[in-house]
């Protein structure tokens, strides 16, 4: 065989095996939606026996109420099927009970425990939303400007007048990552294999993507919306936007588990499962930073919960911020949107037996083998947060669970005065 053929054959060779790279995290991606067949081995199962449990009353006089709130949380994952479930409860300003039920890590056994991590999802918005709050308290974003005024040199001009509110409330225009007409983008969001240290690089992405709508006129829900919001918290500041998260959040609260998901598990970070029937595999491999501001971020249900309930002290946010981060926002025609979006949280009121009527500040979450829900309720001083290492069909099938943790906890403290 001549030198050019031997040439050839090894272009090509290259050419199959890059061509093979690209489409195998793309085959994942439909895999885990049930669009094409799973690779058949790295099942399992979860253990026979009863699952472990721990909590910790961190105030003792909840400890009624966290002994009910972990039986209820035990009786439920067993009930959904989920490898493990936690929570937590913050009332009066503080954490006073978290626990954990199930397995952070099947094959090994690993329990989870009230300090295991877990991806966060879209609740990570709510996370952006409470650093957002402390720059508008502090006059480094005003909600209503045009981001163009915070940018040198905007990467779509398409964007000029949209604004943070805008951003914050779904309602500026930008798609969701399926309509996203960035095709090179479309494909990243798919493999997830890249890796963004900044936020503003992440704009790449979607920055060639054609507006949905004129901003304000219509809601639709995007996390791409939120990648830009992050972007220009920064541009605002000055700073990074994990700065910014680091500076208005996690430092000033002690929240030291909240963290940019890791791609890999281990240590305190729960194994995530993709669940067929009885059975369970680890996900695949991804890196969620390109998503940061809007899904990228992990966290345990007590430091959720602690970021909660510090909504509710005005030294922290202002009450007239945190009213209009929590005041659904009204399109230009002066209709409500459809979810009653506020400002990084949506604002709804159910009537939960035995509790009454519960109105909350609340985001929940869906990533890649995981979920999380974070409620605030005004009316009880209390936040609830709950995680899980895998994903339901419905959201409400994970998220009921706090109907169980507030019926434990709501009357709580009436309880424990009669009983002293």
């Amino acid at each position: 065989m001549s030198l050019t053929l031997k040439l050839i054959g090894s272009i090509f060779v290259l050419i199959l095996l890059s061509l093979l790279w690209m489409a195998w995290p793309v085959y994942g991606f439909y895999a885990h939606r049930g669009a094409v067949p799973m690779v058949p081995i790295g099942w399992v199962t979860l253990p026979d026996g009863e699952a472990p449990a721990v909590q910790e009353a961190l105030d003792p006089g909840f400890q009624h109420a966290g002994d009910d709130a972990l039986a209820r949380m035990s009786a439920y994952r067993a009930e959904i099927g989920a490898p493990a479930m936690s929570a937590a409860v913050a009332i009066g300003g503080e954490v006073v009970w978290r626990g954990a039920v199930g397995w952070a890590d099947i094959r090994s056994g690993r329990p989870a425990t009230p300090d295991t991590i877990f991806r966060v999802g879209s609740t990570s918005k709510a996370i952006t939303a409470t650093a957002l709050a402390r720059l508008v308290d502090r006059g480094i974003v005003n909600l209503d400007a045009p981001i163009s005024s915070y940018f040198d040199d905007l990467p779509n001009q398409a964007w000029a007048e949209i604004t943070p509110r805008q951003l914050a409330s779904h309602m500026s225009g930008l798609p969701h990552y399926e309509l996203n007409s960035d095709w090179v983008g479309l494909y990243r969001t798919v493999a997830l294999q890249d890796h963004y240290a900044n936020i503003s690089d992440a704009l790449d992405i979607f920055d060639e993507s054609q507006l949905l709508s004129e901003p304000g006129t219509e809601f639709y829900y995007s996390t791409l919306g939120t990648v830009l919001l992050g972007a220009t918290m920064s541009e605002a500041a000055g700073i990074p936007y994990r700065q910014i998260v680091a500076e208005e959040v996690i430092d000033p609260l002690d929240l030291g588990s909240i963290m940019v998901a890791p791609a890999r598990s281990g240590g305190d970070l729960a194994t995530f499962y993709y669940r067929e029937g009885e059975r369970y595999r680890p996900w695949r491999r991804v890196d969620l930073s390109h998503r940061l501001p809007g899904g990228g971020w992990a966290a345990t249900p007590s430091d959720l919960a602690q970021m909660g309930i510090m909504h509710l002290n005005a030294d922290y946010i202002t009450a007239e911020t945190r009213e209009a981060f929590w005041t659904p926002q009204q399109l230009s025609n002066g209709e409500t949107n459809e979810q009653d979006y506020a400002v990084g949280w949506r604002w709804r009121e159910w009537d939960v037996e035995g509790v009454g009527i519960s109105r909350n500040a609340n985001h929940g979450g869906v990533s890649r083998g995981s979920q999380a829900w974070l409620l605030v309720f005004p009316e009880f001083d209390m936040a609830i947060a709950i995680t899980m290492n895998a994903n339901t069909e419905e959201f409400a099938e994970f998220g009921l669970l706090f109907r169980e943790i507030l019926q434990a906890f709501a009357p709580a403290p009436a309880n424990d005065e009669v009983a002293e």
